[in-house]
Protein backbone atom coordinates (compact mmCIF):
# COMPACT_ATOMS: atom_id res chain seq x y z
CA UNK A 1 0.00 0.00 0.00
CA UNK A 2 1.47 3.01 -0.62
CA UNK A 3 1.16 5.56 2.35
CA UNK A 4 -0.71 9.03 3.11
CA UNK A 5 2.29 10.75 2.89
CA UNK A 6 3.88 9.24 0.44
CA UNK A 7 3.95 11.86 -3.01
CA UNK A 8 3.35 8.89 -5.43
CA UNK A 9 0.15 7.62 -6.82
CA UNK A 10 -0.89 4.73 -8.60
CA UNK A 11 -4.10 4.59 -10.70
CA UNK A 12 -5.49 4.68 -14.18
CA UNK A 13 -5.32 7.65 -16.78
CA UNK A 14 -8.12 9.82 -16.31
CA UNK A 15 -7.76 13.01 -18.08
CA UNK A 16 -6.32 14.15 -21.66
CA UNK A 17 -3.74 15.28 -19.56
CA UNK A 18 -2.37 11.50 -18.15
CA UNK A 19 -2.50 10.40 -21.08
CA UNK A 20 -0.54 12.48 -23.01
CA UNK A 21 1.81 13.18 -20.30
CA UNK A 22 2.28 9.13 -20.35
CA UNK A 23 2.97 9.44 -24.27
CA UNK A 24 5.29 12.15 -23.82
CA UNK A 25 7.29 9.74 -20.96
CA UNK A 26 7.25 6.69 -23.53
CA UNK A 27 8.41 9.58 -26.20
CA UNK A 28 11.47 10.04 -23.53
CA UNK A 29 12.03 6.31 -23.33
CA UNK A 30 11.35 4.61 -26.05
CA UNK A 31 12.46 7.40 -29.09
CA UNK A 32 14.97 9.55 -27.53
CA UNK A 33 16.90 6.96 -25.40
CA UNK A 34 16.16 3.68 -27.37
CA UNK A 35 15.86 4.90 -30.73
CA UNK A 36 12.05 3.66 -31.53
CA UNK A 37 10.20 5.23 -33.98
CA UNK A 38 6.33 4.95 -35.18
CA UNK A 39 3.99 5.86 -38.18
CA UNK A 40 1.74 7.80 -35.50
CA UNK A 41 4.95 9.25 -33.19
CA UNK A 42 5.03 13.14 -32.50
CA UNK A 43 8.51 14.09 -32.87
CA UNK A 44 7.47 18.04 -32.99
CA UNK A 45 5.04 17.56 -29.81
CA UNK A 46 7.56 14.53 -28.38
CA UNK A 47 4.77 12.22 -27.59
CA UNK A 48 5.06 8.50 -28.73
CA UNK A 49 1.68 7.22 -29.57
CA UNK A 50 -0.31 4.84 -31.87
CA UNK A 51 -3.40 2.92 -33.24
CA UNK A 52 -4.01 1.50 -29.62
CA UNK A 53 -3.73 4.36 -27.34
CA UNK A 54 -7.70 5.19 -27.69
CA UNK A 55 -8.99 1.40 -26.97
CA UNK A 56 -6.52 0.62 -23.93
CA UNK A 57 -6.16 1.42 -20.38
CA UNK A 58 -3.78 3.47 -19.33
CA UNK A 59 -2.42 2.32 -15.69
CA UNK A 60 -0.13 5.11 -14.85
CA UNK A 61 2.57 5.87 -11.61
CA UNK A 62 2.16 9.64 -10.71
CA UNK A 63 4.55 11.66 -8.81
CA UNK A 64 2.43 15.00 -7.23
CA UNK A 65 5.39 16.58 -6.31
CA UNK A 66 5.77 17.59 -10.58
CA UNK A 67 3.77 19.32 -12.93
CA UNK A 68 0.70 18.37 -14.22
CA UNK A 69 0.36 21.59 -16.64
CA UNK A 70 3.89 20.55 -18.10
CA UNK A 71 3.07 17.53 -18.36
CA UNK A 72 5.55 16.05 -16.33
CA UNK A 73 3.88 14.40 -13.43
CA UNK A 74 3.84 10.71 -15.02
CA UNK A 75 7.02 8.86 -14.22
CA UNK A 76 5.61 5.24 -15.10
CA UNK A 77 3.29 3.35 -17.22
CA UNK A 78 1.74 0.45 -18.35
CA UNK A 79 -0.73 -0.24 -21.40
CA UNK A 80 -3.67 -2.41 -20.71
CA UNK A 81 -5.88 -3.87 -22.79
CA UNK A 82 -8.63 -6.71 -21.89
CA UNK A 83 -9.21 -9.49 -24.12
CA UNK A 84 -12.83 -8.64 -24.92
CA UNK A 85 -11.82 -5.16 -25.91
CA UNK A 86 -9.21 -6.61 -28.32
CA UNK A 87 -11.80 -8.62 -29.73
CA UNK A 88 -14.51 -5.63 -30.15
CA UNK A 89 -11.00 -3.97 -31.61
CA UNK A 90 -10.41 -6.79 -34.07
CA UNK A 91 -6.61 -7.59 -32.67
CA UNK A 92 -3.97 -7.10 -30.08
CA UNK A 93 -0.86 -5.18 -30.48
CA UNK A 94 1.30 -8.45 -30.23
CA UNK A 95 -1.07 -9.83 -33.20
CA UNK A 96 1.56 -8.01 -35.63
CA UNK A 97 4.51 -9.91 -34.19
CA UNK A 98 2.70 -13.88 -32.71
CA UNK A 99 0.66 -16.18 -33.93
CA UNK A 100 -1.83 -15.92 -30.76
CA UNK A 101 -4.43 -18.58 -31.89
CA UNK A 102 -3.52 -20.70 -28.64
CA UNK A 103 -4.69 -17.96 -26.57
CA UNK A 104 -7.75 -17.49 -27.94
CA UNK A 105 -8.57 -20.71 -27.86
CA UNK A 106 -7.83 -21.41 -24.49
CA UNK A 107 -11.65 -19.52 -23.53
CA UNK A 108 -9.31 -17.76 -20.28
CA UNK A 109 -9.54 -14.70 -19.58
CA UNK A 110 -6.68 -12.53 -21.42
CA UNK A 111 -5.03 -8.95 -20.63
CA UNK A 112 -2.41 -7.62 -22.92
CA UNK A 113 0.19 -5.73 -21.28
CA UNK A 114 2.58 -3.36 -23.10
CA UNK A 115 4.40 -0.15 -23.47
CA UNK A 116 6.32 -0.68 -20.13
CA UNK A 117 8.61 2.44 -18.98
CA UNK A 118 10.20 4.18 -16.40
CA UNK A 119 11.32 7.53 -16.19
CA UNK A 120 15.42 7.60 -15.20
CA UNK A 121 15.25 9.21 -12.47
CA UNK A 122 12.24 6.45 -10.65
CA UNK A 123 14.76 3.42 -11.69
CA UNK A 124 15.64 1.74 -8.39
CA UNK A 125 12.78 -0.72 -8.04
CA UNK A 126 10.23 0.92 -6.22
CA UNK A 127 8.35 2.93 -9.09
CA UNK A 128 7.91 -0.92 -10.91
CA UNK A 129 6.75 -2.40 -7.14
CA UNK A 130 4.42 0.78 -7.19
CA UNK A 131 2.86 0.16 -10.47
CA UNK A 132 2.64 -3.95 -10.55
CA UNK A 133 0.40 -3.58 -7.27
CA UNK A 134 -1.57 -1.45 -9.39
CA UNK A 135 -1.87 -3.75 -11.72
CA UNK A 136 -2.23 -6.71 -9.66
CA UNK A 137 -5.61 -4.88 -8.48
CA UNK A 138 -6.63 -4.37 -11.90
CA UNK A 139 -6.02 -7.84 -12.21
CA UNK A 140 -8.03 -9.48 -9.42
CA UNK A 141 -10.88 -7.01 -9.99
CA UNK A 142 -11.65 -8.59 -13.91
CA UNK A 143 -10.58 -12.13 -13.35
CA UNK A 144 -7.84 -12.04 -15.29
CA UNK A 145 -6.20 -15.68 -15.93
CA UNK A 146 -3.29 -15.00 -18.55
CA UNK A 147 -1.75 -11.72 -18.58
CA UNK A 148 0.98 -11.66 -21.83
CA UNK A 149 3.28 -8.75 -23.80
CA UNK A 150 6.60 -8.27 -25.64
CA UNK A 151 9.47 -7.05 -23.63
CA UNK A 152 12.34 -5.73 -25.48
CA UNK A 153 16.00 -6.51 -25.16
CA UNK A 154 17.85 -3.11 -26.69
CA UNK A 155 19.11 -3.55 -30.03
CA UNK A 156 18.39 -5.84 -33.11
CA UNK A 157 21.87 -7.86 -33.07
CA UNK A 158 20.79 -11.38 -32.25
CA UNK A 159 24.30 -12.55 -32.15
CA UNK A 160 25.15 -10.38 -29.05
CA UNK A 161 22.27 -11.39 -27.43
CA UNK A 162 22.70 -14.96 -27.56
CA UNK A 163 23.06 -15.99 -23.90
CA UNK A 164 20.32 -14.50 -22.52
CA UNK A 165 17.75 -15.26 -25.74
CA UNK A 166 18.86 -19.28 -25.15
CA UNK A 167 18.64 -19.11 -21.52
CA UNK A 168 15.13 -18.17 -22.05
CA UNK A 169 14.24 -20.66 -24.45
CA UNK A 170 16.11 -23.77 -22.56
CA UNK A 171 14.52 -22.85 -19.38
CA UNK A 172 11.82 -20.77 -19.50
CA UNK A 173 9.75 -21.54 -22.38
CA UNK A 174 5.83 -21.54 -22.11
CA UNK A 175 3.89 -24.81 -21.48
CA UNK A 176 2.20 -26.03 -24.54
CA UNK A 177 -1.13 -24.46 -24.37
CA UNK A 178 0.42 -21.09 -23.72
CA UNK A 179 3.23 -21.05 -26.46
CA UNK A 180 2.37 -18.28 -28.79
CA UNK A 181 5.26 -18.41 -31.49
CA UNK A 182 6.63 -15.46 -33.55
CA UNK A 183 4.75 -15.39 -37.34
CA UNK A 184 6.76 -17.50 -39.78
CA UNK A 185 8.01 -14.73 -42.18
CA UNK A 186 9.44 -13.09 -39.35
CA UNK A 187 10.88 -16.04 -37.06
CA UNK A 188 13.89 -15.45 -35.06
CA UNK A 189 15.11 -18.88 -33.29
CA UNK A 190 16.08 -18.39 -29.99
CA UNK A 191 17.93 -21.71 -29.12
CA UNK A 192 21.30 -20.05 -30.35
CA UNK A 193 23.86 -21.73 -28.04
CA UNK A 194 23.17 -25.78 -26.60
CA UNK A 195 22.14 -26.06 -22.71
CA UNK A 196 25.95 -26.76 -21.59
CA UNK A 197 27.27 -23.20 -23.01
CA UNK A 198 24.85 -21.36 -20.68
CA UNK A 199 25.73 -19.22 -18.27
CA UNK A 200 23.00 -18.30 -15.94
CA UNK A 201 24.40 -15.42 -14.58
CA UNK A 202 25.67 -14.16 -17.80
CA UNK A 203 22.28 -14.35 -18.98
CA UNK A 204 20.21 -12.74 -16.21
CA UNK A 205 23.08 -9.92 -16.24
CA UNK A 206 21.92 -9.36 -20.04
CA UNK A 207 18.30 -9.54 -19.41
CA UNK A 208 16.02 -6.14 -18.90
CA UNK A 209 14.66 -5.75 -15.38
CA UNK A 210 10.93 -6.49 -16.64
CA UNK A 211 12.18 -9.86 -17.68
CA UNK A 212 13.72 -10.69 -14.67
CA UNK A 213 10.36 -9.79 -12.63
CA UNK A 214 8.23 -11.74 -14.63
CA UNK A 215 10.45 -14.93 -14.36
CA UNK A 216 10.72 -14.44 -10.85
CA UNK A 217 6.75 -14.70 -10.62
CA UNK A 218 6.87 -17.84 -12.73
CA UNK A 219 6.26 -16.25 -16.34
CA UNK A 220 7.27 -17.95 -19.54
CA UNK A 221 8.63 -16.58 -22.45
CA UNK A 222 6.85 -17.46 -26.60
CA UNK A 223 8.46 -19.29 -29.17
CA UNK A 224 11.30 -17.57 -31.36
CA UNK A 225 12.20 -13.78 -30.96
CA UNK A 226 11.10 -10.81 -32.97
CA UNK A 227 13.17 -8.43 -34.49
CA UNK A 228 11.72 -5.01 -34.46
CA UNK A 229 13.66 -2.73 -36.30
CA UNK A 230 11.46 0.16 -36.65
CA UNK A 231 11.99 0.32 -32.55
CA UNK A 232 15.60 -0.64 -32.46
CA UNK A 233 14.33 -3.84 -30.54
CA UNK A 234 14.70 -8.26 -29.96
CA UNK A 235 11.11 -8.60 -28.65
CA UNK A 236 10.22 -12.19 -26.54
CA UNK A 237 6.71 -12.41 -25.41
CA UNK A 238 6.24 -12.74 -21.78
CA UNK A 239 3.24 -14.27 -20.18
CA UNK A 240 1.89 -14.70 -17.05
CA UNK A 241 -0.63 -17.81 -16.04
CA UNK A 242 -1.79 -16.50 -12.95
CA UNK A 243 -2.91 -19.44 -11.62
CA UNK A 244 0.50 -20.45 -11.61
CA UNK A 245 2.18 -17.24 -10.15
CA UNK A 246 5.02 -17.38 -7.63
CA UNK A 247 3.01 -18.64 -4.52
CA UNK A 248 4.60 -15.77 -2.50
CA UNK A 249 4.32 -12.98 -4.84
CA UNK A 250 0.23 -14.23 -5.51
CA UNK A 251 -0.49 -14.65 -1.95
CA UNK A 252 0.90 -11.15 -1.26
CA UNK A 253 -1.31 -9.32 -3.80
CA UNK A 254 -4.67 -11.65 -3.24
CA UNK A 255 -3.98 -10.53 0.45
CA UNK A 256 -3.73 -6.70 -0.02
CA UNK A 257 -6.60 -6.94 -2.90
CA UNK A 258 -8.71 -9.05 -0.26
CA UNK A 259 -8.09 -6.09 2.72
CA UNK A 260 -8.64 -3.31 0.36
CA UNK A 261 -12.03 -4.61 -0.67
Amino acid sequence: MIPESSPFLTRLAQSKEDCLAAQRLRYSVFVEELGGDGPLVDHEGRFERDEFDPVNDHLILVDTRRDAEALDHVVAVYRLFPGERAQAFGRFYCDSEYDLTKLRQSGRALLELGRSCVHPDYRTGSAMFLLWNGLSEYVLERGIEVMFGVASFHGTDVEALRMPLSWLHHNHLAPDPLRVRVHDGAFQPMDLLPPAALDRRAAFAAMPALIKAYLRLGGFVGEGAFVDRAFNTTDVMLLMDTAAMSAKHKGFYVRKFEARV
